[in-house]
């Protein structure tokens, strides 16, 4: 199915509260026909409440919120459509399948509920089945499949009534890590040959930067950022995105300040004569002395064995280590500042010293009055 390239939803200054607790807090969003939109962000950050307002599971205080150019919520205008009436499909973290039901009725389940005639819901049933791979599981009780495959069924029944918006909230969360994998690689596939519209709801970074072509990244109610996955992922332009990211965040003051072909560069003073370069985010006048935040991802930190004393190089000690397979995780000390980082094994062992380097262009400077409160 061809992208359109126009917005398929539409979503304007929406609020949705649980007593005096603004849950959603006047968030606004667009997702164009054919494209995937990520909602990604910590546990209570109102992702799946904006997603369950977008099902019609929730009624928002204020806000509009139209899907294929039809307008299912107007709180000014008083509409409000049923689920049923806004022609979607959701998959929900938990599989939700029917213990007393068959696969090929589960999947059916919801053009029974619409009146399908049955020779036609058959053919359907029978089709997205062989799409999503379970065309030999059909007559099985449901609960007999793995997780994996239970999953394919609550995916099959979201998708047999043809919806134009599919809803994913969590979706993935409860399979383990090598079929989390394989689905998000299903999922791209199976988007592109329905040519659906999709809406993901996460807390797994992985999951949204790999199936979205937009991503939402939420704190406390609020859009922080949005953008391309790349955009966002190399260029976080708040401190909670940075650190929600998990990379380092070093307090300082700016020493000075210039300017390149590529942006605006400072030299951010952390503690005890130790400083770093980074590329400005955000507003390019900082001034010298003004506080900042020298943000670095734990990868982009290079560790060599202890040498000697070179421009842009530091010293500092492995506090601790811990095997990831591939890589190794270090804690450093670099004279009472603490740095994590991400390399392969090089044999250090805790109480070693090491020559640290980052380069200024893999390092981001935020204005530290954008900050917040370590949580």
């Amino acid at each position: 199915m061809a992208r359109q390239g126009r917005a398929f939803v539409r979503v304007a200054g929406l609020v949705k509260r649980y007593g005096e607790h603004p849950a959603v807090d006047g968030v606004s969003l667009t997702v164009e026909e054919g494209h995937t939109l990520a909602l990604l962000g910590p546990s209570g950050c109102g992702k799946t409440t904006i997603l369950r307002c977008l099902a019609g599971l929730e009624t928002p205080e204020e806000g509009q919120i139209e899907i294929g150019g039809r307008v299912v919520f107007d709180r000014a205008a008083g509409v409000n459509l049923m689920p049923e009436q806004r022609e979607l499909g959701i998959v929900f973290q938990s599989y939700a399948v029917w213990p007393h039901m068959t696969v090929a009725e589960n999947v059916g389940f919801p053009l029974r509920v619409r009146r399908v005639p049955r020779p036609e819901q058959r053919d359907r049933v029978r089709r997205i089945l062989d799409v999503v791979g379970l065309a030999a599981w059909h007559d099985r009780p449901a609960t007999n499949l793995s997780g994996g495959q239970q999953q394919r069924v609550a995916l099959a029944r979201a998708l047999v009534h043809e919806p134009r918006l599919v809803l994913f909230d969590e979706a993935l969360s409860n399979l383990d890590a090598q079929l989390r994998e394989q689905m998000r690689m299903e999922l791209k596939v199976l988007q592109g040959r329905l040519g659906f519209t999709a809406i993901y709801v996460t807390h797994d970074q992985a999951e949204a930067f790999g199936l979205a072509e937009h991503v939402v990244v939420m704190s406390r109610g609020r859009v922080e950022t949005q953008g391309a996955p790349r955009e966002v992922f190399h260029r976080p332009d708040t401190p909670f995105v940075a650190r929600f990211l998990g990379l380092n965040l070093l307090q300082g003051r700016v020493l000075r300040s210039r300017s390149a072909d590529d942006g605006t560069y400072a030299e951010i003073a952390l503690r005890d004569g130790i400083s770093l370069w980074g590329r400005v985010v955000g507003p390019q006048d900082l001034a010298a002395g003004a506080p900042a935040l020298a943000c670095v991802r734990k990868e982009h930190v290079r560790l060599a064995p202890c040498g000697a004393s070179q421009d842009g190089v530091l010293s500092g000690e492995v506090r601790a280590s811990s095997f990831l397979g591939l890589t190794e995780e270090y804690v450093l000390d670099l004279g009472g500042l603490e740095l994590r980082a991400v390399q392969p094994f090089m044999g250090t062992a805790p109480g070693q010293r090491v020559a640290v380097s980052i380069q200024p262009e893999e390092c981001i400077v935020l204005p530290a009055e954008r900050a917040e409160a370590p949580q």
